[in-house]
């Protein structure tokens, strides 16, 4: 055992820890605690990436050449730890972990020189315009069409579940620029500044849970620079899959699953069981958690793998792996939540989970986000390629290999 790598890393994790516990606002941990979904509310999230940027910690899985912080595994897997036990927002993720890697693995040194600092920042915010009404999972057969003009392209056509579009002023979308060969070629990848150019109608759209979250938006002959192109005219496929790449691994969210798992214990212990004693008593829900606790810490050495750098990481099934695994545990929980919260927990209580409002919930703060945690996880295994398709691809993969 290396004693001297111990030490440091006890050392980065008292170093980490003071941070949390000091440097988030009142609003920023409120936002936290209220959190029902991959997106944080986006006032107290973006403000929280501000203050993470200044200290240098907004991307640490960024290159160090690109603002990201140099750590190793072991210390990003701290950091994940330190955060999620203090229930602290997630990042805005469509910057920082999709377009951002996206641009220092593709981009040009001039799109790396204008969006980056910017992206790090927070002074930009991205949506992610790739589904159509028509064109979801089947995500190569898009209709929305950019025609070269001169140094632009006019784009026709609308997006559908463009996540936080009424919130964004930049947008990276698929457009089709030619109709020619198979659905995945006449492709591109186009990144554009949604406030500058007329033309964009965006309608936002409210989920289940309450929340309006997702947007359509509406193309009518929108001029866009060709110089927003990443990578070649109608190659946008292999660009998009590069993209999801990212999209898919994220970072890790095991200590999300694990710090939501602590939260149940927690209220489980003040939850009187109509068999006696309190809910965390029972023998079935201790099965139930055990099994699931044990899928989780599962996922933990899943992704402290993909985060290790080791060969294996390279599997091109891993992302496709890590989604499914995911996403298939996040709804795991949010039932085993609303298990506990039981009625309490039945009830939609917008107004209290609006952060600054005032409004004090009915029943526990878990009653409070159980049903929108639930009913927001059910898109987990649709968005980013459905899990039915994931499966496929990692069939493929096996298949080749």
């Amino acid at each position: 055992m290396n004693t001297q790598i111990n030490a440091d890393l006890v050392a980065f994790r008292d170093e980490v820890a003071a941070f949390l516990d000091t440097a988030p606002t009142d609003a920023i941990r409120e936002a936290g605690r209220k959190t029902t979904s991959a997106f944080p509310p986006f006032e107290q999230g973006a403000a929280w990436q501000a203050i993470l940027n200044e200290k240098g910690w907004a991307a640490p899985d960024w290159p160090q050449e690109y603002g990201g912080t140099g750590w190793s595994a072991e210390q990003r897997t701290i950091f994940e730890e330190e955060y999620r036990k203090r229930d602290l927002p997630p990042l805005l993720p469509n910057s920082l972990k999709m377009v951002g890697p996206l641009l220092i693995d593709l981009g040009t040194e001039e799109q790396k020189a204008k969006y980056l600092l910017r992206i790090l920042s927070g002074e930009d915010y991205w949506t992610q315009g790739y589904s159509e009404p028509n064109s979801g999972s089947d995500l190569a057969s898009l209709q929305c069409s950019a025609v070269a003009d001169g140094e632009d392209y006019i784009i026709n056509g609308s997006k559908i579940w463009t996540t936080f579009a009424h919130k964004s002023n930049r947008m990276f979308m698929l457009v089709r620029t030619s109709s020619e060969g198979k659905k995945q070629q006449g492709i591109t990848f186009l990144l554009l500044d949604r406030t500058d150019f007329p033309g964009m109608d965006i309608r936002p759209i409210k989920g289940l849970d309450g929340n309006a979250e997702f947007c359509e938006v509406f193309f009518d002959n929108v001029r866009v620079p060709q110089s927003g192109r990443v990578g070649a005219e109608n190659e946008g496929w292999s660009v998009a899959k590069h993209l999801l790449k990212h999209e898919r691994n994220g970072s890790a969210n095991s200590p999300v699953l694990m710090r939501y798992l602590t939260r149940i214990v927690e209220a489980a212990r003040a939850e009187t069981s109509p068999f006696g004693g309190t809910l965390a008593d029972d023998p079935v829900f201790q099965r139930d958690l055990g099994a699931l606790h044990a899928d989780v810490v599962t996922l933990s050495h899943f992704e402290r793998l993909i985060m290790s750098g080791h060969e294996l990481a390279a599997d091109p099934a891993l992302p496709s792996i890590a989604k499914t695994m995911n996403s298939e545990l996040i709804q795991r929980v949010s039932v085993m939540m609303t298990r506990v919260a039981q009625l309490e927990g039945l009830s939609m209580q917008l107004d209290a989970l609006t952060v600054g409002a005032g409004e004090d919930p009915l029943g526990s703060e878990l009653d409070l986000i159980a049903m929108p945690l639930y009913l927001n996880s059910r898109a987990t295994t649709i968005y980013a390629g459905t899990n039915e398709v994931q499966r496929n691809l990692i069939a493929r993969s096996l298949q080749v290999a």
